[in-house]
């Protein structure tokens, strides 16, 4: 699987705002072994965003895409022709570096389809913690980061995306999320942007 190169929030930025560590949180998605050859040419800028949201006292959850059983393929298994992530398995566990990044246990939120908001519980979690604002990085930049955003939007959440922590199959592809989220669902940043938005940096 090729590997996207990063875009710049700037290409596609139509709105401007940074997020408020008081109400935000960090949704780091999907960084599996699975998908290992998309996710580690972001794996340093995905390690610098979650740093700078532990920094501002921000809480992280990382996601973990797997499938136990045929009852949770859902779409996914006629979509992929059954090439799924399945529970238990190496290709499910997070990279090795994220999994160190792990503070606890209920920081890991499993899912079993695109968005990080279907069948988790994590809007209930994120309501009863206060969380206004959703940070999201990982992979795969079209399919489960933008429906995870797009989906945090629509149930009223704020919603920053990041332009050089996520990643996906095709430049094209990723460029294309970016553009249309700008457009009508997230704010955009990269790292260097989301550090001086948070400490004036």
């Amino acid at each position: 699987m090729a590997t996207s190169k990063c875009s710049s929030y700037e290409k596609y930025e139509i709105r401007k705002r940074n997020p408020n560590p008081k109400s935000s949180v960090l949704l780091v998605i999907d960084m599996q072994n699975y998908f290992s050859s998309t996710a580690k040419p972001i794996l340093d800028n995905t390690l610098a965003t979650v740093q700078l949201c532990r920094r501002a006292s921000i809480p992280v959850f990382f996601t973990r895409h797997c499938h136990k059983s045929p009852a949770d393929y859902g779409m996914l298994g006629e979509w992929w022709n059954g090439d799924l992530v399945y529970d238990g398995t190496a290709d499910a566990e997070l990279l090795p570096e994220i999994r160190g990044m792990v503070a606890g246990a209920d920081e890991v939120i499993e899912k079993n389809t695109y968005s990080a908001f279907g069948n988790t519980r994590l809007q209930e979690r994120l309501v009863g913690m206060g969380v206004e604002e959703v940070i999201v990085c990982g992979v795969m930049t079209n399919l489960c980061c933008e429906t995870t955003a797009r989906d945090a939007f629509v149930r009223g959440f704020r919603v920053f995306f990041s332009t050089d922590a996520t990643a996906t199959s095709d430049l094209e592809l990723h460029e294309a999320t970016l553009k249309n989220l700008a457009y009508g669902f997230a704010y955009l940043f990269d790292c260097k942007r989301l550090e001086a938005g948070l400490f004036g940096a």
